[in-house]
């Protein structure tokens, strides 16, 4: 029997709740270069290539042969900018977190693809190690109902709690979209805010004044008896 949530219906524009973990539960982020290097790769497939041209060009520190071939490179790859909208995220040591969307309903499987083997490839360099990175494909559950987007987000967002220390708060932690929810960072341009936070907007805030008063106001009876939520979060 297939594990759950293994099995994907994938459909044009479709917003998708998608997960993976590293194999054996082992850490697939092991400094701050590792969560560095993901969201390069993010930035890499979901920007237009012509910006990531633009980077290259206007490097000081790269000599013209390198550049070149750096830029040889970018134009081989896939690009997902306009058919893969990232709403939020949270990278984990251990795991990590993103809710989409796709244009196409193949788009979420090149990109995936794609997104992981990059990474996989730089993690197997790094540490001099060979095998996957991760365990078994990704999972990806689609989301059929908008009011979800909210709780969604909230979930993804609050994943660091459990490794904040006694002095620390949620808003200090550099691996999710929060800080860019909050304005605390400058935020790239495939992440796309609006979908949550007009809904928030919206009076549909749940009694809650603010976006970060709705993440940090969580309450665990909040969700406790709605198995349909829990489908869309436990593997």
């Amino acid at each position: 029997m297939p594990a759950k949530n293994s099995i994907k219906i994938y459909v044009d524009e479709g917003f998708y709740h998608v997960y993976n973990r590293g194999v054996n539960k082992d850490f697939i982020f092991k400094d701050e270069y590792d969560y560095k290097a993901f969201l390069y790769y993010l930035n890499l497939y979901l920007l237009p290539k012509e910006v990531s041209i633009k980077k290259i060009q206007l490097n000081k520190n790269l000599t013209e042969l390198e550049k070149n071939k750096k830029m040889a490179k970018i134009l081989q790859l896939n690009n997902f900018y306009k058919k893969i909208e990232i709403l939020c995220y949270v990278l984990m040591p251990n795991h990590f977190h993103l809710l989409l969307k796709q244009n196409n309903k193949n788009d979420i499987k090149i990109f995936l693809k794609s997104l992981l083997t990059k990474y996989a490839q730089y993690f197997n360099k790094k540490y001099q190690r060979v095998g996957p990175v991760f365990q078994g494909r990704y999972k990806a559950i689609l989301i059929d109902k908008k009011e979800y987007f909210l709780h969604l987000s909230r979930y993804i967002h609050l994943n660091p709690k459990e490794l904040l220390k006694d002095n620390q708060k949620l808003i200090d932690y550099q691996w999710s979209s929060y800080r860019q929810y909050l304005e605390i960072e400058e935020t790239p341009e495939w992440l796309k805010k609006e979908y949550i936070l007009s809904d928030f907007k919206n009076n549909k805030g749940f009694g809650f004044d603010s976006y970060q008063g709705f993440v940090e106001g969580f309450q665990e009876a909040d969700y406790e008896e709605n198995n349909e939520f829990k489908r869309l979060i436990l593997d």
